[in-house]
């Protein structure tokens, strides 16, 4: 495999979305350095691993000697994107902006290499324009094309205020690929729409369309909605690493296959659950806090584990095999009657081995890890579990 089939290959890898493939892997044929576009709208003050799954794939580019833009958005958070919402974002001042901007750096100089990276604002093109050169932005588009965005088409339909100043936002990000001569713009899936403007305003302006790369959006801690801060399911950048180890030791099992590939970009390892979140989270932690916060990190929070767990916990004696059932394990220590009602504690939530909520009704699980472990059922009824002598 040559170094070009090599490059495609990475960069394609966790991506969900490449349009148009074949007109990417012409410009990276070239052997030309590409100019990557990655915008974000410093409307909060912090960045999580959902921020992080594209900035590690605007790292890849940077690796493979393409010069990485990064656009600060601190005259489209004016406005406000729209993307996935059903309202107006409240508008920022000038002062808030800054203040996000300073630290949004800060944050993504953890994941990007600083000596390989331009910084642009996109005001310094924005608020030059002239209402001429706004007229002449809105002629590259209609409003036909405007309203086959997803979340403007169930407003209008609905009823639902849609201002004038949204419908220029898709418009207004798509400029600074202009401006900046963007060769490849990254983005969540949920940005999908605006890039593909970008691709629309550029052929407009008479320039080479930019190509596209999107990667997925992380779920949250909660095992539901993409990762945010707003619904507090979030793992920070810059979090404690005891916060950092605590959240990811709170990642339902289902998504660990997904934080693996998209923030280690690493198959998950063999293994229990509880396992391969140490494992990540031990990850994570040396990632944005250096190898010797690990054992700290780690060992904080098994003591956390164990707070409040009652001194006179009963003893329950491990069956034979290798393995275990954890509903049989719930059965066995006499806190279900049936394997019905043990299934419906495992579905509720209300299942935790050493602190670690157990969500797969069909685990099995090592017995000989088990030994000296803490099962708990709800909030009140623990068992020490023990290995048979």
């Amino acid at each position: 495999m040559n170094e070009i089939e090599t490059g495609l290959e990475r960069i394609s890898r966790n991506a969900v979305d490449v349009i148009p493939e074949k007109e990417l892997t012409e410009k990276l044929e070239s052997g030309e350095p590409l100019r990557v576009k990655l915008g974000m709208d410093p409307t909060a003050p912090d960045i999580h691993l959902g921020h992080a799954v594209v900035l590690e794939k605007l790292r890849e580019f940077q690796d493979l000697g393409h010069t990485a833009v990064l656009i600060i958005g601190d005259y489209t958070a004016l406005v406000g994107d729209p993307s996935g919402r059903s309202k107006t974002r409240p508008v920022l001042t000038p002062e808030e902006i800054k203040a996000n901007t300073r630290t949004y750096l800060e944050q993504a100089y953890l994941i990007l290499d600083e000596s390989r990276i331009e910084i642009r604002h996109n005001s310094e093109w924005l608020s030059e324009m002239g209402m001429a050169d706004v007229i002449r932005l809105t002629r590259s588009t209609t409003v036909a094309r405007i309203l086959e965005r997803d979340d403007f088409s169930k407003r209008f339909k609905a009823g639902d205020s849609i201002s004038l100043t949204e419908l220029l936002y898709p418009m207004m990000q798509a400029y600074d690929s202009v401006a900046i001569g963007a060769d490849v713009e990254l983005g969540g899936t949920d940005q999908l729409y605006n890039l593909l403007m970008g691709r629309h305003v550029m052929e407009f302006y008479g320039k080479r369309p930019q190509s596209v790369l999107t990667t997925p959006l992380l779920v949250g801690t909660d095992g539901v909605k993409k990762m945010s801060k707003s619904l507090g399911n979030y793992i920070g950048l810059t979090d404690s690493p005891s916060d950092v180890f605590g959240k990811a030791m709170s990642i339902p099992d289902g998504l660990m296959g997904n934080y693996y590939a998209l923030l280690l970009n690493s198959p998950m390892p063999d293994g229990e659950p509880v396992a391969q979140k140490r494992s990540l989270a031990r990850a994570l932690v040396e990632r944005f806090h250096g190898e010797e916060a690990v054992a700290e990190a780690e060992e904080l929070f098994d003591t956390v584990v164990r707070r409040g767990v009652p001194e006179d916990v009963p003893e329950v004696e491990l069956p034979d095999g290798d393995d275990v059932w954890i509903v049989v394990l719930i059965t066995l220590a006499g806190f279900a009657k049936t394997n019905g009602e043990a299934r419906r504690f495992i579905k509720g939530g209300a299942v935790r081995v050493d602190g670690e909520v157990v969500s797969d009704e069909k685990a099995s699980l090592d017995t000989k890890s088990l030994d000296g472990k803490i099962l708990q059922v709800g909030k009140r009824r623990y068992a020490r579990l023990a290995a048979r002598r």
